[in-house]
């Protein structure tokens, strides 16, 4: 992967931070903020969703561009949603919880929460929302952040509702699931101060530490996206949006520094040959004998082949701009958008079963010549036509570097187009929600993840390693939970973060484990009724059998703790059988001996009785 100098290519970029709050309800109805199965889906309904103009008479472009490509958005609805999620109902006030836990993250962010808060609508057409739109509030503003490469200040902080998820994707249309729309989501958007991938990492770091350290943000893949706007000084802002790994910010940053580098040299090269973009035209005739399996599949389904000269392109279409990503590429993105499968290109082909006197014949057809180049597109033939005229204008765009525009991010690092950016006009009142006073004094500010790591050293005598774990783990709001109720703190951390990983690689289903479980399991550890060692047999129990109280799986298991008297009877049985072992090596048998008597007690007595009447068993028979 290519670096750059950043600080000569003018890189500024900017996070908007997307983070699921834990609330028990959702933020414009009572329903509960669960995720569900698809198939356990109570009902459906479909939808068609259009994009509608703003006060002002306009209508967003990227709205509009979505909208162009009809589909049919079906919904599953569960006995956890409600006719709000349907919008068959208005939506209902603010969450008072997301309120408060908003505050919060405002004073984390050290940022000024707005004295009344209004619900605005947000335009969204991709079916994402039952409404075609996304509620959104804007809570503070003018915070900041520390990073190793100085301070990233804080635009504002939004309070929205989370957007249904897609379960699956057909020709067809889309289909998504109510349980996740409404979830509270707060967006956190910087201002472009950050200048290397380093410094977005950073500063996407800090964010989610403080994020976390409210102890009520969702956990888990999904629960936390990011977007990241990037620019160099002769390109041009572009959103990435989807980010879902800390990992992967500061190779998105690099890669699409290096993709607008890219798209610079080749603007520049179209303009010393003089490039130019001309007329789509029908060249089916061109293939009407081909033996190419993808168009001849289309064209036996009825289908045509439009293709369009790229007047000086000839090398360029397929030069790299992101790793295995190349200019043909984000062209064949824009022809996927109305619905074609991709495109071919003549720095391509011949290939795909497309010979060569095909591809001279079709360069004839549409008038390209020696230092030109063709793009082509076989799909059904009211698809073809629009689809090669999106990349038509795609390549014309290179003509002027870099498009402003809104990308999707890969897996690898890459990014795709999605749409283009959104202007002002996706952005109008709510009127079915009333404003919102906001009182932050009503809230204190939250101890932050770093402070707990250091109180659980000094209050709890955990070692460093383990506070970290527990301070930053998923289970830190129930640590502080049991450990308030009495619960031992070593216990408790290390059954959290240490006995629920090992259980987790022995395959038990631990995801099954409520909260309710596991402070019950070590309310009957910590009051002595059952054995440390019987811990990881409960836990077990209650995982693989979830409708089960702890009381109900230790009576099950049978993993009540036993008196000292049964202790010692268990142990100098054992010892007694293993006398001569015994009487030629002393104390050297212990290891040996221990092991057999836990094995003989069944995780029953606790490890330190029983080491320590074996030790009492064996001195007297040494």
């Amino acid at each position: 992967m290519t670096d750059h100098d950043y600080d000569e290519l003018g890189l500024v970029a900017g996070l908007e931070i997307h983070q699921q709050l834990d609330t028990d309800t959702k933020l414009f109805c009572a329903c509960p903020t669960e995720l569900r199965e698809a198939e356990d889906s109570t009902h459906r309904f479909t939808r068609y969703l259009h994009p509608t103009k703003s006060e002002l008479g306009e209508i967003d472009e990227a709205a509009l561009e979505e909208s162009q490509v009809e589909r049919e958005f079906t919904y599953l609805g569960y006995d956890t949603t409600c006719l709000v999620e349907a919008d068959d109902e208005p939506p209902h006030r603010l969450d008072r919880e997301a309120r408060t836990v908003v505050l919060e993250i405002a004073q984390l962010l050290d940022m000024e929460p707005v004295d009344v808060a209004h619900v605005m609508r947000k335009l969204v057409v991709d079916g994402s929302n039952t409404s075609g739109f996304q509620r959104s509030t804007l809570v503070a503003t003018d915070g900041e952040i520390e990073t190793d490469e100085g301070p990233v200040r804080v635009a504002d902080l939004m309070l929205e509702e989370e957007s249904a998820q897609r379960v699956e994707e057909t020709d067809e249309g889309v289909t998504y699931s109510l349980d996740r729309l409404g979830i509270p989501l707060v967006e956190i958007g910087t201002r472009p101060d950050i200048s290397s991938p380093e410094q977005a990492r950073d500063a996407a770091e800090r964010i989610g530490m403080l994020l976390r350290s409210t102890g009520h943000v969702k956990r888990g893949l999904g629960t936390i996206r990011q977007d990241v706007n990037i620019s160099i000084a002769d390109g041009a802002r572009v959103e990435v949006k989807g980010v879902q790994s800390l990992d992967d910010i500061d190779d998105i940053v690099r890669n699409e520094v290096g993709r607008q580098v890219a798209l610079l040299d080749i603007k520049e090269e179209l303009h010393e040959r003089d490039a130019s973009v001309g007329a789509v035209q029908d060249v089916t005739d061109v293939f009407e004998d081909t033996d190419s399996g993808v168009v001849r599949g289309a064209l036996d389904d009825g289908g045509a082949v439009y293709a369009v000269p790229l007047f000086g392109f000839d090398g360029l279409v397929g030069r790299e701009i992101q790793p295995d990503r190349r200019l043909g590429t984000e062209l064949s993105d824009h022809a996927k958008r109305h619905g074609a499968g991709g495109i071919f290109h003549t720095d391509e082909l011949p290939a795909y079963g497309v010979t060569e006197e095909e591809v001279a014949a079709m360069r004839e057809a549409v008038g390209a010549g020696a230092g030109d180049a063709v793009a082509m597109v076989a799909a059904a033939a009211d698809v073809a036509e629009p689809a090669v005229e999106a990349a038509a204008e795609r390549a014309a765009t290179a003509m002027d570097g870099v498009p402003e525009e809104t990308r999707g991010a890969n897996e690898d690092g890459t990014t795709r187009y999605l749409r283009p950016l959104p202007g002002a006009a996706r952005m109008y009142p709510e009127t079915d929600v009333p404003p919102v006073e906001l009182d932050p004094s009503e809230v204190e500010e939250p101890e932050l993840l770093t402070e707990k790591v250091e109180r659980y050293q000094a209050e709890y005598d955990l070692d460093a390693g383990l506070a970290e774990q527990v301070a930053y783990g998923t289970h830190m709001p129930l640590f502080e939970s049991v450990v308030a109720e009495g619960v031992d703190a070593t216990l408790a951390a290390g059954t959290l973060e240490s006995t629920l990983t090992e259980l987790r690689r022995d395959d038990v289903p631990v995801a099954e484990l409520t909260d309710e479980h596991l402070t019950d399991a070590l309310h009957l550890v910590d009051d002595g009724e059952v054995p440390n060692e019987g811990l990881p047999d409960l836990l077990t129990a209650l995982a693989e059998n979830p409708e089960l109280t702890a009381e109900q799986a230790v009576e099950q298991e049978d993993l009540g703790g036993v008196d000292e008297g049964e202790v010692r009877e268990a142990v100098v049985e054992v010892v007694e059988r293993n006398a001569d072992q015994v009487e030629e090596q002393g104390m050297g048998a212990f290891s040996a001996l221990m092991g057999e008597c836990m094995g003989a007690l069944r995780g029953k007595a606790d490890g330190d009785v029983v080491s320590e009447t074996l030790r009492e068993e064996i001195q007297k028979r040494a």
